[in-house]
């Protein structure tokens, strides 16, 4: 047990479990030197965020003057360094607009600052460092440190990734076949520049290399994009020939070949959920970059048995307030659903639904298979062959912002597969997963094959963001409320009655209207560009013929 001085409190949402099934096998290396990202308050007199919870369309906020209006305060950052400066450890990086002080120091430091007993763990899968309990923190700092992240390094991020058929001559007999992110964008019918956008790609490990990025663009005719690397927490661009390279490879090619011209900046952190709140906040509030899109093809179960968070409350909330702040600068966010159906791979009979997919402030992307195409027509249904669409109902309801949000309640969502309860209902929209009408992809100078998943959905629609966003000549933002109040035209209902169930959970089923399949359906572009400049009346059926169903 950690030994808690008398004037320490615990950090309120801080409390962490061991990992399903993990044993501690012994006290973490009192040497080893880690970092921690200490998150903090907004500063005092910061306004209410305005709430993006309607169509209507909204100013947005340039990230100088949110720092100045949202950001921490000088003297909640100079009490963090002195608490820093008190317990040995070195403050590696402040900042403002970030909310967050980067501390570094060996373990026994942490343990005495922090009030905790780092220990060893082990499941059959993985080895981490961990934590159990809450942190404990100086009463004086009570209520102005929000989270304490990096004491525990557990995997929190995998892919969405399917790799199928090796070429087009391997088409199944469904009528399915290898595309190209451009084939995509025509049949979605989306337009076609994206000039002076920049998309931001999140990356969990991994990398790529220029040559094998030339070889996809040069595969589908479309010129390379300028492409650059950030790193956080140490996480570089590190290319191997492991999954989450191919992730890397599929989000670039995908994103940057159906937005012709836009800037794409691919952002490497942890797995870890430091990873996972420092990425966040970082790619948001880049000043440099100035990301208006980001695609995320990464998630983690919410709960790894039922009714039993895997994160801590505190990284949800820190995770969910910045892509909040996202909203306000007008910075559009797109998360996959996830490709192990019902059950998320957790194993426990029940349905589960990951996180970040389930966060009211993203646009959560589902999976469809694609066949049968000639011209603009081809057949759409829900992806579950080869992999299959994530989808359900969020467990984190007992959050306030985690309830069935208001822009929700315009379609039927129905309760939980588990226990009846009303939530946050995931996908929103959904497109191509299916390996099999996937893309090819070149590692290490070798295809490789038709790589799919909704890892491959979220990066496509981040096109669509980056394409609206040049079009308009201004951030089309938040997209829920719009998509939740736009026209049944916009999108291309997928109701065939197939359903995600897996792994003996109960799961749901794809119908007219949404469903926990593939949400709304897929996004007709022009149609919703459409409808962002002048409202539903502005459309013309003729505008909807590239989706036509063969």
């Amino acid at each position: 047990m950690p030994q808690i001085p008398a004037d320490y409190r615990p950090l309120e949402a801080s409390e962490r479990k061991p990992r399903s099934g993990a044993m501690r096998t012994g006290s973490a290396d009192p040497d080893e030197i880690l970092t921690v990202s200490v998150r903090i308050r907004r500063r005092a007199d910061a306004p209410p965020l305005p709430s993006p919870t309607t169509a209507q369309r909204r100013r947005h906020l340039s990230r100088g003057d949110f720092a100045a209006r949202y950001g921490a305060s000088q003297d909640d950052l100079a009490r963090i360094a002195g608490f820093a400066a008190t317990n040995g450890l070195l403050v590696i990086e402040s900042s403002i607009p970030r909310r967050t002080v980067v501390l570094q120091g060996s373990v026994a430091q942490m343990n005495q600052a922090f009030g905790v007993d780092l220990g060893l763990y082990e499941t059959a899968d993985e080895k981490y460092r961990g934590r159990e309990g809450p942190i404990h923190l100086p009463a004086t700092l009570a209520g102005i440190v929000e989270g304490v992240f990096g004491l525990d390094n557990r995997r929190m991020a995998r892919p969405g990734l399917r790799i199928g058929v090796k070429s087009a001559d391997a088409a199944s007999a469904n009528g399915t076949m290898p595309m190209t992110p451009p084939q995509m964008a025509r049949l979605y019918n989306f337009p076609q520049r994206a000039d002076g956008e920049t998309i931001a790609i999140f990356e969990f490990g991994g990398g790529f290399t220029s040559s094998d990025v030339q070889l996809f663009y040069d595969s589908v005719g479309v010129a390379a994009p300028s492409i650059s690397s950030v790193g956080v927490d140490g996480q570089t661009n590190s290319p191997g020939s492991d999954d989450s390279t191919v992730e890397t490879l599929l989000d670039i090619g995908v994103s940057g070949s159906a937005a012709p011209g836009a800037r794409l900046v691919v952002y490497f952190a942890p797995w870890t959920e430091q990873g996972w709140v420092d990425v966040v906040t970082t790619a948001i509030h880049d000043a440099a970059h100035r990301p208006s899109v980001i695609s995320i093809s990464y998630g983690w179960p919410e709960n790894e048995t039922n009714g039993d968070l895997t994160w801590s409350l505190a990284a949800i909330k820190a995770v969910n307030a910045t892509f909040q702040e996202a909203a306000v600068l007008g910075v559009t966010v797109f998360v996959s659903s996830g490709d192990t159906g019902s059950d998320c791979g957790v194993g426990d009979g029940k349905a589960h639904v990951e996180y970040p997919a389930s966060d009211p402030f993203v646009t959560c992307c589902g999976g469809t298979t694609i066949s049968n195409v000639s011209g603009s027509r081809f057949t759409e249904y829900v992806w579950n062959d080869n992999g299959v669409t994530g989808g359900g109902i969020s467990d984190i309801f007992r959050l306030p912002n985690f309830a069935l949000p208001p822009w929700q309640s315009l379609v039927s969502v129905p309760g939980s597969v588990n226990d009846g309860h009303n939530g946050r209902g995931i996908p929103d929209i959904a497109g191509n997963a299916d390996p099999d009408s996937g893309y090819a992809l070149f590692l290490n100078g070798e295809n490789i094959g038709s790589v799919g998943g909704t890892s491959a959905a979220a990066p496509l629609y981040a096109a669509l963001a980056a394409l609206l966003n040049a079009g308009l000549g201004e951030p089309v933002g938040y997209l829920n409320p719009t998509l939740y109040a736009a026209p049944n035209y916009v999108f291309r209902d997928i109701s065939d009655g197939q359903g995600n169930a897996t792994g003996g959970a109960n799961g749901y089923v794809s119908g007219p209207g949404w469903d926990g399949c593939t949400g709304l359906g897929s996004v007709n572009g022009i149609a919703l560009k459409y409808v962002l400049q002048g409202g539903p009346d502005a459309v013309s059926p003729l505008l909807l013929q590239p989706m036509l169903i063969s």
